[in-house]
């Protein structure tokens, strides 16, 4: 164990000296490399005389206690980065991390609202009031068309088309897509460029489609707080942002039995691997009408 603790602290020294690497990091690798050299004199090993199958056995025992996928695939990491070390340093032969597969970590799955959720959410404002006709609007548009909140703020209204029911958006990269807006997106929104913008506007001009009481175009920051504000006013105790509702409008489309390439078109990914993301959804609804309607479900 000493001779694998100076091992430990030479590598150490080696990576800060060669990458610049952070003191937390190497406060990790040393914990984890730590760790493995402990587990491995129980076997009557060593870090230099280790093989692929007490790697691996190290690695499962992690995972039968409780180590997530990614706390696996860093401890991985450590081994890898110490044997490439050792390697080049002709303290091994082989290394013995070469051939063990990292962990799957995927993506994280994005959280969403329940349709009665969001009708609770959008039937928070109160439209009776300049303001709350503009908010109602704002949050009718951003689940009917699954905008990016940066998309919503910046909209121009040469970008928005009432006759035709469409938004001419400018996503990342400047690439341009049309998207529907739906019967009652549509009813409010034209309220709000009838009734309100003009009053909000008090007769300056602006080419921005919502504006704040000073007649400023919103911002992705005032958003935000106006949904969190809502989200309260409406008892949903769920974390919400801006995107919360673009991830709605995408699991909601999914379960009514929407296309994953047209999700992808109205999402405006330029990788359909981004909105695949979502077909958990479809996985979780087959499940459930399994569940709910097979005789053995």
């Amino acid at each position: 164990m000493p001779e694998d603790q100076s091992l430990i602290e030479q590598f150490l020294d080696s990576l800060w000296l060669e990458r610049g690497v952070s003191d937390r990091t190497l406060e990790a690798y040393g914990s984890d490399l730590q760790g493995l050299a402990i587990a491995l004199t129980r076997r009557g090993r060593s870090l230099s005389s280790a093989a692929r199958e007490d790697l691996l056995d190290y690695l499962a025992q992690r995972v039968q206690q409780g180590a997530s996928p990614r706390t696996t695939a860093r401890l991985l990491s450590s081994q890898r980065r110490l044997y490439q070390y050792l390697l080049r340093e002709n303290r091994v032969g082989q290394d013995p991390s070469a051939l063990i597969d990292a962990p799957k970590l995927g993506r994280p799955l994005p959280k969403s609202l329940t349709e009665a959720d969001v009708e609770m959410l959008l039937a928070a404002p109160a439209v009776t009031q300049t303001l709350g006709l503009r908010d109602r609007a704002m949050l009718e548009l951003i689940y009917a068309s699954g905008l990016r909140v940066s998309e919503l703020v910046g909209l121009k209204l040469g970008e928005v088309s009432i006759m035709q029911g469409v938004v001419r958006v400018f996503g990342k990269g400047g690439k341009e897509r049309l998207v529907p807006m739906g019967e009652e997106c549509l009813e409010w929104l034209q309220r709000y460029m009838e009734e309100a913008r003009l009053e909000l506007l008090h007769g300056r001009s602006s080419d921005a489609v919502f504006v704040t009481r000073r007649g400023a175009a919103m911002t992705r920051q005032a958003f935000w707080y106006l949904i969190k504000r809502y989200a309260r006013q409406a008892g949903i105790n769920a974390a919400l942002s801006p995107h919360t509702l673009r991830h709605a409008f995408a699991t909601h489309l999914l379960n009514h039995g929407a296309d994953l390439r047209v999700l992808q078109m109205l999402l405006g990914h330029s990788d359909l691997s981004t909105t695949q993301i979502y077909t958990h959804v479809a996985r979780e609804r087959l499940k459930s009408l399994h569940a709910e309607h097979h005789p053995r479900g």
